[in-house]
């Protein structure tokens, strides 16, 4: 029932009506002119006005205007004696809701009150729906976004969407595809597969690449957008930010792996601390290291891992080609620039445009490319060989190096100012002699890669091949290794490693090294003592402490087990 406002100008109309309506049990008030309507509308709050288009001296199309700008969830009903089709379209215009002819019939009149009450009452519902999820929208801290199937925005909510993906309402209507986001895009690569298989689609720890912060983490889960008629109408994006819960793992335990690079020793903690804070700036790295030592691994990483990654990866091997091609390869030439050169060729760098290039083994480049790279860096641009066109680069460099450059330097084989512009951040990497607690961790990675490559199912090595890989100098470093296990998973055909598959020379050249494990096993309490200590330093950590003893982790609890060792911890 109703709470229903009568506003006429004859009495024996309102007595009619209001005795009509009473007796279905709605709540009536009345008023003979515009004032009185308005002084009521002001006090109480109705569901349902019924208006006389002629009020005396005033005007109930001007009424209607007043109440509508009043209240308008408040539907509005014409009377009229003589109805014209000027004012009726006129009320119409304006919002009214209906319009009855005086007298108008029980029938016509009970009907049309009870149509609008009811659209009354479901556009208050709608409201309270619309106002709850909008409530709900701006609390969620997720980024939700919704698409049509030509990409068209049709929602966005303010808590997510605008605050990670920096997409706000204002934008409702527009091409998400067109509309410049400054993010690394990935998100749109997801929304078209729902788009187009109609299935969900997810993505975890994706890299945003935000400008404003770089390290943000967000995890993506594309579903498609269903109607009220089980119709799919476009999609829907949900983006988590996952840069905190990342953050918080990576404080309370230390990484196995980071992007091919393999190793939790403390050394390579650093390494991959390094690496993300390097990955998305502009600054050009020097990579340094023995042969093997997973250089080039680093340079990946720092590419794939930051905002550049949606551009080319070009690496270039400094010392496999003679300088004149070196040249040549970098720069490009233009046909006619020397013998052989029969068109024209872009370099390397023109290739690497809006990505990164990778200078390995820099010291071997002569001192004429020297200063062409001097140039590049300082001025971003590039001649090709025999071109008089000057054309403007845009990439970032990493270069690596197993030589002393500053040796180089001294010898003048190395411009000092070079050295200096390509060492902006120095990346060194660990010889394997020096992080000898990752071999483990190294070697039941290569199996399983070796094992997948050749098809052979490998579980382990053998405990002395173990021993003697933990204490094998490494002169050739990961590399080495990796070859060295290629070696024996091509020979086994059981499941555990030998030493008998091991290359021959392996064995009688292997220089043991004396480890903290074998300097104590002439003496069980000693080397209790010395297990308790490690673990005590480590904060009862027993990763840090395998590492720390220079163990294998297995080693390490079998022997906590064996000598019944326990520690608290404050």
């Amino acid at each position: 029932m109703g709470n229903i406002l009568l506003v006429d100008d004859e009495e024996m109309i309102l007595f009619t009506l209001g005795e009509l309506l009473k007796s279905e049990g709605h709540s009536i008030s009345t008023a003979s002119n515009m004032s009185d309507a308005l002084e009521q509308i002001e006090k109480t709050t109705f569901d349902l006005s019924f208006v006389d288009i002629r009020l005396g001296d005033d005007d109930g199309i001007e009424l209607l205007r007043a109440l509508r700008q009043k209240d308008q969830n408040c539907p509005v009903i014409l009377m009229t004696g003589t109805p014209t089709l000027e004012t009726v379209t006129e009320g119409l215009r304006l919002g009214a809701f209906d319009y009855l002819t005086k007298p108008a019939s029980p029938v016509d009149l009970f009907r049309t009150v009870n149509l609008a009450l009811k659209q009354k009452y479901l556009e208050e519902e709608y409201t309270q729906a619309r106002t709850n999820l909008e409530a709900i929208f701006k609390s969620v801290k997720d980024g939700i976004i919704t698409v049509d199937f030509d990409y068209h925005l049709l929602e966005t909510n303010e808590g997510g969407g605008q605050s990670i993906c920096g997409i706000d309402r204002s934008l409702i209507g527009h091409d998400i595809r067109n509309i410049n986001l400054p993010c690394s895009r990935k998100c749109l690569a997801l929304l078209t597969k729902t788009l187009t298989t109609g299935v969900v689609h997810e993505d975890n720890y994706v890299c945003c690449g935000l400008e404003q912060s770089s390290e943000k983490i967000v995890s993506i889960t594309s579903s498609p957008l269903i109607n009220a008629h089980d119709n799919s109408i476009g999609a829907v994006l949900v983006i988590r930010d996952q840069s905190r819960l990342i953050a918080l793992e990576r404080d309370l335990q230390d990484r196995h792996s980071f992007h091919r690079l393999v190793g939790s020793s403390e050394q390579m903690q650093a390494i991959y601390r390094l690496i993300e804070n390097l990955k998305d700036v502009s600054a050009n790295v020097l990579i340094t290291g023995e042969s093997g030592t997973g250089k080039e691994l680093v340079a990946e990483a720092l590419h794939h891992l930051g905002n550049r990654s949606q551009g080319p990866l070009v690496k270039v091997n400094c010392a496999a080609l003679p300088n004149s091609l070196l040249e040549s390869e970098l720069f490009g030439h233009t046909k006619g620039a020397f013998t052989g050169a029969v068109r024209d060729q872009i370099g390397r760098f023109e290739r690497a445009q809006g990505g990164t290039i990778f200078l390995d083994e820099i010291g071997e480049i002569s001192s004429s490319i020297q200063v062409k790279l001097l140039r590049v860096i300082q001025e971003k641009e590039i001649e090709r060989i025999g071109g008089q066109k000057t054309i403007s680069v845009d990439f970032r460099i990493l270069v690596a190096t197993n030589a002393d450059l500053q040796e180089k330097i001294k010898q003048g084989q190395f411009r000092e100012d070079l050295y200096f512009r390509l060492k902006v951040v120095e990346v060194s990497m660990p010889p394997l002699r020096q992080r000898r607690g990752d071999i483990p961790e190294l070697v039941n990675h290569f199996l399983e890669t070796l094992g997948k490559e050749y098809q052979r199912k490998i579980n382990k090595v053998d405990d002395q091949v173990l021993d003697l890989l933990m204490n094998h100098p490494w002169p050739g470093n990961v590399r080495q290794l990796r070859h060295t296990l290629e070696h024996a998973v091509v020979l086994c055909h059981g499941p555990v490693i030998g030493l008998n598959h091991l290359p021959p020379d392996f064995t009688t050249k292997a220089t043991p090294v004396t480890t903290l494990e074998q300097k104590v096993q002439a003496s069980p309490e000693m080397e209790a003592q010395q297990i308790k200590e490690a673990l005590i330093a480590c904060g009862g950590n027993k990763a840090k402490a395998a590492r720390r003893l220079n163990m294998d982790r297995s080693t390490l609890y079998r022997k906590i087990d064996r000598y019944g060792i326990s520690i608290s911890v404050d």
